[in-house]
């Protein structure tokens, strides 16, 4: 085991966060299970990786697959343990592991740091240490012990955690059914039914939201962090607005996916977060949970101030803000203020129904 994985740390240095892996990878021979498949022609699951694998997805951590094997053989014998189910977008293939955990992220889009790779080879855990130092490395020999580690165990396991596993499998089909879809971007997510709800944060909502901030980096717009008893004296303040958006569609719920917290005054409302799930990125609805706090302020008879730190990773959100007529007012260093005076907001798209409560 390298110095990087006995540490629990990944080989860019970087510190343990407790639940910051999402995404646990797997090699399969020797790993998942004993044996080579293509060897040995029949081979068994290790029954303590099995028992880490259903302990991790009932706390909301999903799993996939870097092998280098076949395809066709290995999902077989994955369908015949009964463990197929459990694993997002496999890549077995013959290809270096790192491009194959690149493969993955992408299509989960999460970022490399929220992935841990578990292979008993030492040469394939340091390719992918080298190639991808952000990626946590695990010896399968040490795997009770790595896997717990607070890296694996989020703060708090909601309802919508033990359903994350199935909520990106109804996405998978979305994806099929979008890229065998003839018609415009516009038409096919018209065929989905989407259903938006915008509503003030009620406790019951807490621990969800406070995961949000914790697991969202691409599509926060300050990168920063709230506890759920931070988010609860915001919920209560007469002076802040804490709201949760979720969507559903045909195909199934994708739970709570955003999340905004704008202090009301005069003369401007000031937007001290906006984030939303990547899950959602490509449904085009990332507006309108914005689009709703502006029309509020707008109605208050005040302008909109938002906030927005350059953390590296949620550029998508300034070209957000940028899209909804937000200019900057306001520099400091990667700190920014953003103000919009609110002439012009975005109606919700045609194949959405917003409700807000």
């Amino acid at each position: 085991m390298s110095p990087a994985e006995s540490t629990g740390h990944t080989a860019d240095g970087s510190k343990p966060r407790q639940g910051r892996i999402k995404c646990v990878v797997w090699d399969l021979d020797n790993t998942l299970w004993d044996g080579v498949l293509l060897e040995e022609g029949r081979v068994t699951a290790r029954p303590e990786v099995v028992a880490e694998i259903k302990r991790l997805d009932d706390l909301g951590v999903l799993h996939s697959i870097a092998s280098r094997n076949d395809h066709g053989a290995a999902m077989e014998r994955l369908e015949a343990e009964g463990l197929a189910e459990y694993f997002l977008y496999p890549q077995i293939n013959w290809n270096p592991k790192s491009g194959s955990i690149e493969a993955i992220a992408k299509s989960l889009n999460i970022g490399l740091d929220a992935i841990a790779f578990v292979d008993d080879q030492p040469f394939e855990r340091a390719e992918v240490a080298h190639t991808l130092p952000s990626v946590l490395t695990v010896d399968v020999a040490e795997l009770e012990q790595a896997l717990r580690a607070p890296e694996f165990h989020p703060k708090f396991v909601t309802d919508e955690s033990r359903l994350r596993r199935d909520m990106y499998r109804s996405a998978v089909l979305r994806d099929q059914l979008e890229q065998e879809y003839t018609g415009t971007d516009e038409e096919f997510l018209a065929t989905l039914g989407m259903h938006f709800t915008i509503a003030p944060a009620e406790r019951a909502d807490l621990q969800r939201a406070e995961e949000l901030t914790v697991r969202t980096n691409q599509l926060n717009s300050t990168g920063r962090t709230y506890s759920y008893e931070e988010l609860d004296a915001l919920r209560t303040s007469p002076d802040h607005l804490l709201l949760v958006a979720g969507l559903t569609d045909r195909y199934g719920t994708y739970g709570t996916i955003g999340l905004a917290l704008a202090e009301r005054g005069r003369p401007a409302w000031h937007l001290r977060m906006l984030l939303m799930s990547c899950r959602v990125l490509a449904r085009g609805v990332g507006t309108v949970l914005l689009n709703h706090v502006m029309s509020l302020a707008r109605d208050d008879g005040a302008v909109l101030r938002a906030d927005f730190v350059e953390t590296g990773r949620n550029r998508v959100m300034y070209v957000t803000y940028a899209f909804a007529g937000f200019r900057e007012a306001e520099r400091d260093g990667n700190r920014l203020v953003l103000e919009s005076d609110l002439r012009q907001i975005q109606p919700p798209p045609d194949y959405l129904t917003v409700e807000t409560r």
